[in-house]
């Protein structure tokens, strides 16, 4: 019996096309502006820091903004980056510059499972401030009283099994009693080997017959 559902962000809940055409641009635009203007605030500093332990060696402030710029650019799921990208991104919400995209029926969908009593959870590659920006700023309100935790890759990275045993463990659940949405394979195929049910969304594009897991077109199309 499902008791928890655990849902990705981009590609599942949100478009694609808001991370990369809206979010990832407006982080790159205001990165080093953010960072000069904040980098001696603890969190912003303890970014910075990480960095050079990501690459083993000191660097100039214009280095390190270099060097996140690059990580970006590549589409890096590297910690310290995620974390400054949701602050710069807090920053763009709280100015009203943009608003939180959500599907329709992932929102309804959310609404229906939480009122039915199933605990919902967030693992994304995004920061958990990232996850708790989007579905707080999002255009159907502030959807964050839905969800009962947040994961990022501080937990482990998605496409590593132990990283769903262990979210399983701090939400009090077997892993068979925990469904993972996400419309990629290889997380999905993480997820099984941890003993989740799963279920691959396919928002755009052909389903697959034969699929390696159950394929919806939507949360309309998912049965709990």
């Amino acid at each position: 019996m499902t008791k928890a559902i655990v849902t990705d962000i981009e590609g599942t809940t949100t478009s694609l096309s808001f991370v990369k055409d809206v979010l990832f641009p407006y982080a790159g635009a205001h990165l080093a502006e953010f960072v000069r203007e904040h980098q001696h605030q603890p969190l912003v500093r303890q970014q910075l820091q990480a960095v050079h332990a990501v690459v083993d060696r000191d660097l100039s402030l214009d280095e390190t903004i270099d060097q996140l710029l690059q990580w970006m650019a590549e589409d890096k799921k590297i910690t310290p980056l995620k974390t400054l990208q949701g602050m710069i991104w807090e920053q763009g919400y709280r100015r009203g510059d943009f608003t939180g995209h959500l599907y329709e029926d992932a929102a309804r969908k959310l609404k229906q499972w939480h009122g039915q009593g199933l605990r919902l959870y967030v693992f994304s590659s995004g920061s958990v401030q990232a996850q708790r920006l989007i579905f707080g700023h999002s255009a159907y309100g502030d959807l964050t009283p839905l969800f009962s935790g947040y994961f990022d890759t501080h937990i482990g990275g998605k496409r590593e099994p132990d990283a769903y045993f262990k979210i399983a463990g701090e939400a009090g659940f077997a892993p068979s009693e925990i469904l993972f949405l996400s419309d990629i394979e290889e997380e999905l195929d993480a997820a099984r080997a941890a003993g989740y049910k799963t279920i691959w969304l396919v928002r755009e594009g052909d389903l697959t017959p034969h699929a390696a897991h159950h394929q919806a077109r939507n949360f309309d199309d998912i049965q709990i």
